[in-house]
């Protein structure tokens, strides 16, 4: 059976999606009764449904229904009180319509095939019906989940959890690589009913004899086309042929290569088949944009977004480990609190980052792709694409990770000019038109740090930020400064303004003509934000802009044949000189050494300090450049 359900037809609960721990949010399914999806249900209480269920794609918005009670929605399918208590408990109403659609396939103990785009609610399509035809009283696994990451292999079990917690003596574990073997072979020992956990983990236990699979019911394949593209598939395949001939095997996946629809059709009993298409307004929720920029820009290109686009939380996407930490420093030299997530970190600090993340602690997560799949925070609100991602695949799972549970979301792709050919897959990878933006100039950055400022200056009245007795002590303060100084009340809250800058200046000046990306691109070279001059060999060096009036330019002794970058210079500087990395003006990289502008005055002994100061193991050996 094949049913085809076109998520334009159907009306967003919005509140739905933020429940499915394991949910990635690309699109953003709609959620509302229809026909199809009725007869769909009626399979759990035993009427028949008809053996191929389509639904006429349309792009025209319906009107809303009221949310439905639970007596009315999830009760439909005939699952257990203490399930529909739980479900009630974190304020799941109406189900969605890949729920609708697997559910009652599920119950029946059919295999199932679902294809569907990211956030449609999965985990809780096979989660719930699984979980209402376990049998508490049997300790050994009953389900077990594959997922390609240890992160999604975490938030499907907290899912699970979430799901059961009003049913009696179930356990859940998840077991992934990193973490303690031992630990995971006690807690299999003591008993669980459910297994969630990545394929390389699971295939130790299972050789070790510490997970004993003889009783298992159901296998659940999770987002099967990225074990395929991170290369676990005959693993997959070791572990499919490993199980007892007699078991449900539950495949999703958002894309359907030919080696899954392979894996399908091997492993896989008569399956119903399930695809849930996303039209219209849904993928809307995420804008999509890309900017030209050439590849030495890029960093500055970047810091230019960040603070023209600033968001509650962002996750910058690079290729490599090593772009990943030369974009960390630069932006944590210009004053934002990054974290890193590559295939370097270890589980542990992987997870606290991940919930420094999640509770506002961290702003901005640099990562690559294998560190950041499956990360489900709700807060992220712009997903930027500092290097391309290799196929079209990775970039749909790159932007899913903003415009989660409902909200709208943002995702900003940096294209150097070789890479402009690669557009149109991207697209119609997502079904919609990526629209062009410029880097934000001077002016748009400058009228977001006066809104920002206006901000923080009408949220510090509306919330004092101190008690009586302090309050009492800076009233005094104010008085006795205006009375020495004879000042009047404009010129202290003037005074106080300028102290909150921190002694950084609050326009942004300077050259602008980078910012086309024709400018001058022939003559640079790329290497992920690095920029490299080709000066003449005699004469003196050709300058594009004098520093800005405020600033005086410094030659240091390192260049690109150190391999130094703009952010080791921004970090040691700043780390030295006590200064913030805003601070730090133009920064040009040449081949033996570079330029950097800095506040005018600089006192000597910081000056001495940064001669010996050592960059990519060289003294910098700085020097004034005559005006």
């Amino acid at each position: 059976m094949t049913q085809i359900l076109d998520g334009a037809t159907l009306v967003a609960a919005e509140t739905f999606l933020s429940a499915d721990a394991a949910g990635e949010a690309l699109f953003g399914a709609t959620m509302a009764d229809t026909p199809d999806a009725l007869t769909a249900a009626a399979a759990a209480t035993g009427e028949s449904s008809p053996a191929e269920i389509e639904t006429i794609e349309s792009d025209a918005a319906p009107e809303a229904e009221p949310t439905t009670s639970p007596s009315q929605g999830f009760a439909a399918f005939g699952l257990r009180p203490e399930i529909l208590e739980g479900l009630e408990a974190i304020g799941f109403h109406d189900p969605s319509p890949i729920q609708k659609a697997a559910i009652p396939e599920l119950l029946l103990g059919r295999d199932l095939v679902g294809q569907a785009q990211t956030g449609t609610g999965k985990t809780a399509a096979f989660g719930l019906p699984l979980l209402q035809r376990l049998d508490p009283d049997q300790r050994t696994p009953q389900v077990l989940v594959l997922t390609p990451t240890r992160e999604l292999a975490l938030q499907v079990a907290e899912a699970f959890s979430t799901y059961a917690a009003r049913l009696r003596n179930v356990k859940v574990l998840a077991i992934y690589g990193g973490a303690d073997f031992r630990e995971q072979i006690q807690q299999l020992r003591r008993g669980v009913q459910i297994v969630v956990g990545t394929p390389g983990r699971v295939m130790d236990h299972m050789r070790q004899g510490t997970l004993d699979l003889s009783g298992l019911r159901s296998l659940v394949l999770d987002e099967a086309d990225e074990m395929l593209r991170m290369g676990f598939i005959d693993d997959v395949e070791w572990v499919l042929e490993q199980l007892p001939a007699q078991r449900q095997v539950v495949l999703f996946s958002a894309t359907m290569p030919t080696e899954i629809r392979r894996i399908s059709h091997k492993y896989l009993n008569d399956p119903a088949e399930i695809t849930i298409r996303t039209k219209g307004a849904d993928g809307r929720r995420i804008r999509q944009r890309y900017l030209n920029v050439n590849g030495p820009q890029k960093l500055e290109a970047l810091e230019r977004v960040l603070e023209a686009e600033r968001r509650d939380g962002v996750i910058i996407f690079a290729r490599t480990k090593a772009v990943t930490l030369t974009v960390a420093e630069s932006l944590e030299a210009h004053g934002y609190e990054v974290a890193v997530l590559n295939g370097d970190v270890p589980q542990a600090q992987r997870e606290r980052t991940i919930e420094r993340l999640r509770d506002g602690r961290v702003d901005v997560l640099v990562a690559t792709d294998v560190a950041a799949r499956g990360l489900d925070v709700d807060r992220i609100a712009l997903v930027i694409n500092y290097d391309i991602p290799f196929d079209s695949e990775a970039y749909v799972h790159r932007i899913g990770r903003t415009g989660r549970a409902g909200r709208h979301g943002d995702a900003i792709l940096f294209l150097t000019p070789r890479e402009r050919r690669f557009l149109g897959g991207l697209e119609r990878a997502v079904g919609q038109p990526i629209e062009p933006m410029e880097i934000p100039s001077n002016a748009s950055i400058n009228q977001n740090r006066l809104d920002r400022l206006r901000e923080r200056l009408t949220g510090a009245l509306d919330t004092p930020p101190c008690g009586d007795e302090e309050r009492a002590l800076l009233t005094e303060i104010l008085q006795r400064v205006a009375q020495e100084r004879q000042l009047s009340a404009d010129d202290l809250a003037l005074a106080a303004l300028q102290l909150s800058l921190a002694g950084k200046p609050l326009l942004l000046q300077g050259e602008e003509r980078w910012l086309s990306p024709r400018a001058g691109g022939r003559d640079r070279e790329r290497d992920g934000g690095g920029e490299r001059e080709r000066g003449r060999r005699a004469g003196p060096e050709r300058q594009d802009a004098p520093p800005e009036p405020h600033m005086e330019r410094f030659r240091i002794e390192v260049g690109w044949r150190d391999r130094v970058k703009p952010g080791n210079i921004v970090g040691a500087i700043a780390n030295e000189a006590g200064l913030t990395g805003r601070a730090i003006g133009r920064i040009r990289i040449f081949d033996s050494h570079s330029t950097v502008d800095l506040p005018k005055g600089m006192p000597d002994d910081v000056f001495e300090d940064l001669r010996r100061l050592r960059v990519m193991n060289r003294e910098l050996q700085i020097s004034r450049l005559p005006v």
